[in-house]
């Protein structure tokens, strides 16, 4: 810990110092005027002395006085500089600093009321502000933002609110250092995000109607408007073609209203759609999107640019100025014109807004000089239809007339992607200044002024210009035809009726220039086809690389990692921009408008349907961490505009359509199978908490049926990566069947860390997730096993998820230590009785435990490292014990020399040999045996010895087993015991029941010597096995020997020993015929037998057990609860 004095002798430099800073204690430093500057690197564990005291005492006292008690109490990261910690006498600077980022807004208010410079966060522990709100010294921090960012990130520093222990452990203790919790570490891109943000003073950031506004406004007004609009009122009429208006606007609102309450639902950074999907629906939604999003604006801005060469080209026909012919000319022009947009997108943002809002004023002018030409009446117009508005020619055109084959709807596809683009603004979340309250704004009302001007154009030309007219003036008609001339022009005196036969160049169906020749200045309207062409080529052109580059950060498509990478201030993705250029110039190469467009509008639109769909599963996930302050929108509508979105995907196009479908189906398939390292708290997490907490509900109400009995498994694993045959063989029989718990139980005489078990727990159920285990592991803090095991039987599970059976290891080495030990294992088999539990008792001869063998947890370390944590982990215990059923962390174990200094690297303690020796024999063969259930089984036996009816378990696993793909070459075989006069209908009895329980099974062996005598060197091997164990009673007093008996309650009576001779011989005998007739097993599954409570001793259990289980291949001892759980009734 450091002095006052030496503190005294360093003194800070001016200005803020970076820091990694975990929680921030200033304590009473006005006293030394102590000041100390630590840079970011070092670790942060220097204690000050000082504290415990209240301020006003310590300020006066010697600063090192209360140092030892408060030793390891607060680690300090930085020192305020003794200025700040002058002026926080005075109560008006701390609530300065105090609103510093509270008023913070945005990202753009980088200099806050402080001046900028000096980023104080007060601490509560030498803050007089606090004094005045409590009364009191205390260093619990009040709520404050900065407790909830994410990093040093957009606006000012990340504070850590004191933790947990820092309040309430005792003070010898030192307080742990803990990660972020709940999956808010950042990914490494979020962090480069995090660093950009924080370097990027000075950065351009647009309000909400120059980021929005006149973005979306530009993008939907495209060459639609004053080129095919009124071809689509001559097709379908005023009423059909405000209809198909309406129709896509209230596509395009829903999608407005979705974008806006996903939008303000946290902090938006950059990337557009991709961001809004991928942060709510998941990576695998938000990549394919993303990748297609990006493809699609990149080809967009092909077809805008085509759609600009074809008007040039078109002018330069009129003014016979070609250079080669059209195609090529289009192709020329386009290159031309792309390369130009690259320049000015590539020059900045700043730049761009302007050419936009340039680009908005041409195009402004244009539509005004249209309505204001349309109420000029000319005669030299007339001839070509136009005469001024009137009701009998709105009347004409009210109804339809499709020609050419053309349909309702495949004029409403021609008109729909005039109505995109609303994305827009959204696409540049990251450039605006308050994406929250812009992008809702600027996109609902772009939405609303380009929907009415849309309707306005299509009423207004519909009542003033005729569908057809030929364009000559002598089509006059004279008053005596006057009676036979039909149609509206007839009162205007034109007949126009050669048109009905022959194809005229003028009027509403045939002369796509029609609103120039309309408008009062012709030229203009031609400078508002280059804009609107322009503008919507050079949004797309801005919009694509950005949301590409939001995607590369993500780095959820390995490879595309490169254009991730940003320059200059504005963080612009160059690289993204080159990339987007040469699509878009392969694209404008094909010079095919009508093949480029249908496949655009199907990308925007699955986009647009993601959108409204995440709306409606957050929604319906109910998930705590949706409340958008947009609260316009409602999950049913956002699910009809989804479905909408894919009608009129269809609708325009159906093979664009299955395209895209198939598109984003193969992406969401491959980065789901990749599984990128994200965790970004989808509303898919939310949805399936809370599917599984209704199922679970729901299963909890029903009563079980023998039929759907499945073993329940509560596996004594200790940790899971120790006892791998185990592990192995209970999953397979598991896996996909029945509900799988790897209990450990962690004894332990010092008191117990409930901080590592937390740590561990998710670590463990991370490395058996890593391993494609099906399994939960749940960890117990308990005085002993026994204590830990009742824990377990009644605790572990949920509802009707509670496991019914318990699997053990079989204790090797009960002969080596405390005898007590035995007792507690038996008892633990005496106690899953009492629960009504099915035991299971797995022995493999070489043992089970594998967790002292040097490696086996560099196996797990490795692993970790591998995946990118941010753990601290705690040195995993590696005594050499074989118990069953716990690893019992000693005091090496829980580790106090490493407290946890923010490593990364895993503290893994070796064990005491040089990790370059190799393996003993016995260690090799102990390996070897643990990993025999990971590979296939090939072509062998399961033998069953099905000798006592236990409800069936003991034949339920064997055929679960047989079931999986590992084991399914394996035959079962059944042992019974018999009378030697009736084996044959024995026999057959057996095989009926069988059939009738559907399990096969290759013979079926009937025993009928199970009660010859034993072997006599067996039966004198076990005499010599139990001898140390004997109580021996009518040698002694009778009340010595019941002290012993009490002191020592596993010792075998002289008495009970004659009384089970018989089943003594037994065991000993059935392991003689094990031998015999399944030493070749791969498995042999045999009925485990009983002993009663409290009159069998647990050493003579124990022997039965070992007697009938030695030098065999693997065997599992089953003995279900006696109640049926298989059936033969349907």
């Amino acid at each position: 810990s450091l002095g006052g004095a030496a503190a005294r002798s360093t003194p800070r430099p001016p200005g803020p110092t970076p820091s990694q800073s975990r929680f921030q204690v200033d304590l009473v430093a006005e006293a030394a005027g102590a000041t100390d500057d630590k840079s970011p690197n070092s670790d942060a564990s220097s204690t000050v002395p000082s504290g415990g005291k209240s301020s006003q005492e310590c300020a006066a006292a010697d600063p090192g006085a209360g140092g030892e008690e408060a030793k390891g109490r607060f680690r300090v990261v930085n020192f305020a500089d003794p200025s700040a910690a002058g002026s926080a006498a005075s109560p008006e600077a701390p609530t300065e600093g105090l609103q510093n980022g509270d008023t913070v807004m945005s990202e753009t208010s980088l200099h806050s009321s402080t001046g900028g410079q000096h980023h104080y966060h007060y601490d509560t522990h030498t803050n007089t502000y606090y004094l005045r709100t409590f009364g009191h010294n205390t260093i619990d921090a009040v709520p404050n933002i900065d407790f909830y960012r994410q990093t040093a990130a957009p606006l000012g520093e990340k504070l850590i609110r004191p933790t947990l222990s820092e309040l309430h452990d005792e003070l010898d203790k030192e307080p742990f250092e803990d990660g972020f919790a709940n999956g808010e570490e950042l990914t490494p891109a979020e962090e480069a995000a995090a660093k950009e943000a924080a370097e990027s003073k000075g950065v351009v950031k647009f309000g909400w109607i120059k980021g929005v506004l006149v973005r979306c406004m530009l993008n939907i007004w495209g060459v639609m408007l004053f080129i095919r609009m009124t071809w689509i009122v001559g097709q379908a009429g005023i009423a059909l073609s405000c209809l198909i208006v309406i129709m896509a606007t209230i596509v395009t609102t829903i999608t407005g209203l979705s974008t806006s309450a996903i939008a303000t639902n946290g902090f938006v950074r950059g990337g557009g759609a991709y961001y809004l999907i991928s942060r709510s629906l998941g990576p695998e939604f938000g990549g394919s999107i993303g990748l297609i999003f990006a493809f699609a604006n990149a080809v967009a801005v092909a077809m805008y640019v085509v759609g600009f060469a074809e008007t040039v080209v078109q002018l330069l026909t009129g003014a016979d100025a070609l250079m080669t012919d059209e195609t090529n000319d289009i192709r020329i022009i386009g290159t031309i014109t792309v390369i130009v947009l690259l320049g000015i997108s590539v020059a900045g943002m700043e730049w761009e807004a302007k050419a936009q809002i340039f680009l908005l004023i041409v195009l402004i002018t244009a539509i005004i000089n249209y309505f204001i030409g349309s109420f000029i009446t000319i005669k030299s117009k007339e001839a070509m239809g136009f005469f001024g508005y009137d009701g009998s020619i709105m009347w004409e055109n009210m109804g339809p007339d499709f020609r050419k084959e053309e349909t309702f709807f495949s004029v409403f596809a021609i008109f729909f992607p005039a109505a995109t683009g609303i994305l827009a603004g959204a696409n540049i979340s990251g450039d605006l200044a308050d994406p929250q309250l812009a992008i809702p704004r600027g996109t609902l009302l772009a939405i609303l002024v380009t929907g009415i001007v849309y309707l306005g154009v299509a009423i207004s030309t519909g009542s003033c210009i005729v569908r057809d007219a030929t364009g000559s003036g002598n089509d006059t008609v004279s008053s005596q035809f006057m009676s036979n001339c039909t149609g509206a022009s007839c009162k205007f005196g034109y007949d126009f009726s050669f048109c009905s036969e022959n194809k005229c160049p003028y009027g509403l169906h045939n002369d796509f220039q029609v609103m120039s020749m309309v408008s009062g200045f012709g030229p203009i309207i031609t400078a508002g086809i280059f804009s609107a062409t322009l503008s919507s080529a050079l949004a797309s052109l801005v919009s694509a690389p950005k949301v590409f580059q939001a995607l590369c950060k993500d780095n959820i498509y390995p490879g595309l990692s490169l254009f991730a990478k940003g320059y200059g201030k504005n963080n612009e993705p160059l690289r993204g921009y080159i990339l987007t250029f040469f699509i878009a110039l392969a694209f404008i190469l094909i010079a095919e408008l009508n093949t480029i467009a249908p496949i655009i509008s199907n990308f925007f639109l699955a986009s647009y349907a993601l959108i409204n769909f995440s709306v409606f599963h957050a929604s319906l996930a109910n998930s705590p961490g949706w409340r958008p302050s947009f609260k316009y929108y409602n999950m049913w509508v956002s699910l009809a505009g989804a479905v909408l979105c894919c009608v009129v995907m269809f609708v325009i196009n159906w093979w664009a359509a299955l395209l895209t479908n198939v598109i984003v189906m193969g992406l969401y398939i491959y980065v789901s199978y990749k599984k990128p390292d994200v965790n970004w708290g989808s509303s898919t997490q939310a949805l399936t908490y809370h599917q599984a907490l209704t199922h679970t509900l729901h299963l909890s109400g029903v009563e079980d049926h023998i039929k759907n009995f499945r073993p329940q498994c509560l596996v004594m694993t200790g940790y899971p990566n120790s006892r791998p045959a185990l592990l192995d063989l209970v999953h397979s029989f598991t896996k996909n069947v029945g509900l799988m718990i790897c209990g450990h139980i962690r004894t332990g005489y010092r008191r117990p860390n409930f901080k590592d078990l937390a740590t561990d727990q998710s670590r463990y159920q991370r490395w058996l997730l890593r391993n494609e285990t099906k399994a939960f592991y749940t960890p117990v803090f308990a005085e002993d096993m026994r204590h830990g095991t009742q824990y377990l039987l009644q605790a572990a599970g949920l509802g009707r998820l509670k496991p019914n059976t318990l699997v053990l290891g079989f204790k090797n080495d009960w002969r080596d230590g405390d005898m007590m030990n035995v007792e507690t294992y038996i008892s633990m088999i005496h106690d899953a009785f009492d629960f009504q539990f099915g035991a299971v008792i797995l022995r493999l001869k070489e043992g089970l435990d594998v967790s002292h063998i040097q490696g086996q947890d560099d196996l797990l370390s490795s692993q970790e490292k591998s995946s990118g944590m941010k753990d601290v982990i705690v040195s995993i215990d590696t005594s050499k014990d074989s118990d069953a059923e716990s690893s019992k962390p000693s005091s090496k174990a829980t580790n106090d020399d490493d407290d946890g200094k923010a490593t990364t690297q895993p503290l893994l303690k070796k064990d005491k040999r040089s990790p370059t020796m190799p393996l003993n024999v016995s260690d090799q063969r102990l390996l070897e045996a643990s990993q025999q259930f990971q590979k296939k089984q090939g072509k062998g036996t399961v033998d069953v010895w099905w000798l006592f009816d236990d409800g069936g378990l003991t034949l339920l696993i064997p055929y679960l087993l047989t079931n999986k793909k590992r084991w399914k070459d394996c035959k079962i075989r059944v042992f019974i015991g018999g009378k030697i006069n009736r084996i044959d209908h024995d026999r057959r009895a057996m095989a009926t029941l069988l059939s009738k329980f559907r399990i096969d099974f290759s013979d079926i062996t009937v025993l009928g010597d199970i009660n010859t005598k034993p072997k006599k060197e067996n039966l004198l091997a076990f005499e010599e096995l139990i001898e140390p164990y004997r109580l021996k009673e009518d040698d002694m007093e009778q009340d010595a020997a019941e002290r012993l008996k009490n002191s020592e309650p596993w010792r075998i009576t002289d008495n009970e020993l004659e009384l089970y001779r018989a089943k003594t011989n037994r065991q000993i005998r059935l392991n003689e015929l094990l031998k015999e007739h399944s030493s070749t097993a791969n498995l042999i599954v045999m009925s485990l037998p009983l002993a009663r409570k409290g009159a069998v001793s647990s050493a003579l259990y124990m022997a039965w057990l070992e007697v009938l289980s030695k030098d065999l291949p693997p065997i599992l001892l089953v003995r279900g609860n006696h109640q049926s759980v298989l059936t033969f009734y349907s």
